[in-house]
């Protein structure tokens, strides 16, 4: 396994994710290098087990290892100095799908907060409500529709972290993100919402 502290940040919420009893959407995972910008970016989705396929909710997760982190990164590792600490993007967007009628985005106000809870000394934002149409074009399923919450922000990476990759400060602060996207799916989960079936194969 590569010895990098972006990957140890994958692997803090994965394990994040499976102590919070969630189930990974294999196929939706991506780990992917942009050969323009040289960013790093890993894409991962989870819900709650037992949903069907597609799920109810699920959150798409996508970490971003800017090329400006890896450029401060690389500087601390060589020099031991840095000017300023590396950081991760994260983008967390919550979704219901497979919803039999257009919902209004006023259904999460109780649950859609601002703000994450704090990871590390950071929290996400969020930044928009998004209703989306699905007219197939084959077949006799009639439309269906989805709702998307979409949060975003950045965590820094502290000193202790880049010296020393078993440091439990990564498991702490993206446990605590684990939780909240886990309790987050759950109330949504609960929305008295009609759904279409889920897929047969």
């Amino acid at each position: 396994m590569l010895d990098h502290v972006f990957t140890d940040a994958i692997g803090a919420l994965r394990d994040a994710f499976s102590n919070a009893y969630l189930e990974r959407q294999a196929f939706e995972e991506h780990f992917q290098s942009d050969i323009l910008l040289g960013d790093l970016v890993w894409e991962t989705t989870y819900g709650l087990p037992g949903e069907g396929l597609p799920p109810r909710v699920v959150a798409h997760i996508t970490l971003n290892w800017p090329s400006w982190s890896q450029a401060t990164y690389r500087q601390w590792y060589i020099e031991e100095e840095i000017d300023q600490q590396p950081a991760i993007e994260i983008e967390v967007v919550f979704r219901i799908q497979r919803l039999a009628e257009q919902p209004l985005p006023s259904i999460v106000d109780n649950i859609a907060a601002p703000n994450s809870p704090s990871i590390g000394a950071e929290q996400l934002e969020r930044d928009n409500i998004t209703i989306e149409i699905s007219h197939p074009t084959h077949g006799e399923r009639i439309a269906d529709y989805a709702l998307e919450i979409t949060y975003e922000g950045q965590y820094e990476l502290a000193e202790e972290t880049l010296m020393d990759g078993a440091s439990k400060v990564l498991d702490e602060h993206f446990g605590v993100l684990g939780a909240w996207v886990a309790s987050t799916l759950v109330k949504l989960g609960d929305l008295k919402l009609s759904f279409v079936p889920a897929d047969e194969n």
